[in-house]
């Protein structure tokens, strides 16, 4: 009998191998230092590992409970209370997810309906439109402005239409590095107050904001948390993105559609981890540390680039850093890319793959999540150019 594979209709045609996959590879075959993709290359603290081991030997290697572990929901419920004056219950509106972006995906299939739209703000993390698209969605995409990349809410508001179902922002902004103010968070909540428009609020990097500013979460507002699914990374915030446990609130009519998709596409998440994370989370120090030590990151990179032909743009939250290539080179984002990491020996990531169209505006986007001898390397290097 002839073998044959049936030909399938692909859910997403447009999507191919990411821009990360291939700057990584094309970083290994030239041992260049990688500041493309953004996870850290040090390790995490000790104790976290600890907490986890002993829940491990404490017998707590079986399914958890759906939503995720008591002890754990109790713990974020307790967090965002602390650092965003709102309650939610632990019981009924706060979920344990296998990360962030499992988290996006759910909350999207949960609400978003064939047809339905969904405004996403250009450039965006890359997982957003195929999500939105696997739910039968349109993806309308509304840029940021170019150069500061603030939300042009004259933009957002002529996006909005009887099909808009959801918004998805992301501050602090990936690949930006730009954080929303109080002012854009209440000029948000002013425009969708007469819409049933929900939000999805990618607060990844919640604890990555600089210069003593605060992370502006939609949880403190009121208008906004009513209708919003708030998306959090213990990954990014313990230093641990390969465990993959994020989380997720919103109030309690939201989280039950949300629980009904993450019932069948996880079912639930690691077990001893989430013991782990819940004790660790008891002491609140090491998340209330990160934005010194993260900031301390930021500055020792951009002063090493101080004089340099890179021109520095702002980097208010995240762990990264976007530069302006400009005076540097000709060639496009995705060939100077190409060309830094062949013949500098720096890998960084191009800003026009984090839009639809591969606007390019000659800014690419380094990760300063390294260890500080490995930032002085890159700096090295970036400072032949």
């Amino acid at each position: 009998m002839t073998e044959r594979t049936p030909v399938l209709t692909s859910r997403l045609p447009q999507v191919g191998t990411t821009i990360f996959s291939v700057m990584s590879a094309l970083a290994a075959e030239h041992g260049a230092v990688n500041l493309g993709q953004g996870f850290p290359d040090f390790d995490c603290d000790p104790a976290l590992i600890d907490a986890v081991h002993q829940a491990m030997r404490a017998g707590h290697n079986q399914y958890p409970p759906m939503p995720g572990v008591p002890a754990l929901r109790q713990a974020v419920a307790t967090k965002i209370l602390a650092t965003s004056a709102r309650q939610y219950c632990p019981d009924s509106e706060i979920t344990i997810t296998a990360g962030a972006t499992q988290a996006i995906l759910t909350a999207i299939l949960a609400i978003v309906h064939p047809g339905d739209e969904v405004i996403v703000l250009d450039p965006c993390y890359d997982s957003y439109v195929p999500n939105i698209e696997l739910a039968g969605g349109k993806a309308v995409r509304v840029p940021l402005t170019p150069g500061t990349f603030r939300p042009d809410f004259g933009k957002i508001s002529a996006a909005l239409t009887p099909r808009t179902r959801a918004i998805l922002i992301n501050s602090p902004h990936n690949p930006s590095a730009t954080v929303w103010s109080e002012e854009d968070m209440q000029a948000l909540q002013d425009l969708l107050a007469p819409t049933d428009v929900l939000l999805i609020s990618d607060e990844v990097y919640e604890h990555m904001v600089f210069d003593g500013a605060a992370h502006q979460s939609a949880a403190r507002f009121p208008g906004l948390a009513a209708r919003a699914f708030i998306v959090s990374s213990f990954g990014k915030t313990f230093h641990v993105t390969g465990w993959k446990v994020g989380t997720v609130a919103a109030p309690a009519p939201l989280m039950a559609e949300f629980r009904k998709v993450h019932q069948f596409n996880v079912f639930t998440v690691n077990t001893p981890m989430q013991h782990g994370i819940a004790a660790y989370l008891q002491n609140p120090a090491p998340w209330q540390q990160l934005p010194a030590f993260y900031q301390a990151k930021r500055d020792l990179f951009r002063q090493g680039l101080e004089g340099s032909r890179l021109r520095l743009l702002h980097s208010t939250g995240s762990y990264f850093q976007c530069v302006d290539i400009s005076a540097v080179s000709d060639l496009s984002e995705a060939d100077f890319c190409q060309w830094l990491t062949r013949e500098i020996g720096v890998a960084a990531i191009p800003l026009s793959a984090f839009y639809g169209d591969g606007f390019d505006q000659r800014v690419v986007r380094f990760c300063f999540a390294k260890k500080d001898e490995t930032l002085r390397e890159a700096i090295a290097r970036l400072r032949r150019l």
